[in-house]
């Protein structure tokens, strides 16, 4: 579904992603990790057109990604929910689901119901504003946000970061069901050790913007976290 391939970035003069090489097959979830200052944010705004290639390839079901405008990629099925969030906080929570909906394909106005059932507190607070709620409750809005597009591929940049425990539990349980229920494909970047064995199928650690370890979860060994992962 996703391909990468062979893919460099620079930002200014510095080569930050070096020849990577990763793929998220359709049903897949994908866990993309690596230490802080790593690549893996980079890789993704790259993947959603927010900075720009300097070589290899990306395309997504077929579409040359890199030929796409960045508005276009939500489009063509790719929800993107970025780190920090970055709801609209002046908005309604209805506001900010409503947004979406202008991108979507078959021109439907209204919310899918489905959203209220995987977050039934959204439906409670539709009327409050993004900036009142609190960090899980808006994390949560942005997944919801991305899903309005009902995309083939969901993106999560960091989803757990600054979340009480409770919420990370039901976050990674909303994800388990995309993906196993609905067959949503996911490419998650993740800190979190338990959160990403929970939850991923496979994985790649980005060290200097390189591709150092990745395979099946179950490889995800104590040895590879010491060697990669640990400060």
């Amino acid at each position: 579904m996703l391909a990468i391939k062979g893919f460099n970035q620079f930002y200014g003069g510095s080569h930050t992603l070096w020849d990577i090489d990763l793929a998220v097959p359709a049903g897949g979830l994908v866990c993309l990790m690596g230490r802080n200052g790593m690549g893996k944010t980079t890789l993704l705004k790259c993947i959603m057109g927010l900075l720009p290639a300097a070589s290899g390839s990306i395309t997504f079901d077929g579409t040359d990604l890199l030929a796409c405008a960045a508005e276009e990629r939500a489009r063509i099925g790719i929800g993107y929910v970025p780190q920090g969030r970055e709801i609209f906080s002046h908005l309604t929570v209805q506001e900010n689901l409503s947004v979406g909906l202008g991108v979507r394909k078959n021109g439907l106005r209204a919310i899918p119901p489905h959203i209220f059932d995987l977050f039934p507190v959204l439906k409670q607070m539709l009327n409050r504003r993004g900036g009142d709620l609190s960090g899980g409750q808006q994390q949560q809005l942005a997944i919801g946000r991305a899903l309005v597009l009902e995309p083939k591929l969901l993106i999560l940049d960091e989803p757990t970061e600054g979340i009480q425990p409770n919420i990370v539990h039901e976050i990674g349980s909303i994800i388990l069901k995309l993906n196993q229920e609905l067959r949503l494909a996911v490419l998650l970047v993740e800190q979190k050790l338990p959160f990403a064995r929970r939850v991923a199928s496979e994985f790649c650690i980005l060290s200097n913007g390189r591709p150092v370890a990745s395979g099946a979860i179950a490889e995800l060994t104590d040895e590879v976290v010491r060697a990669h992962l640990s400060v």
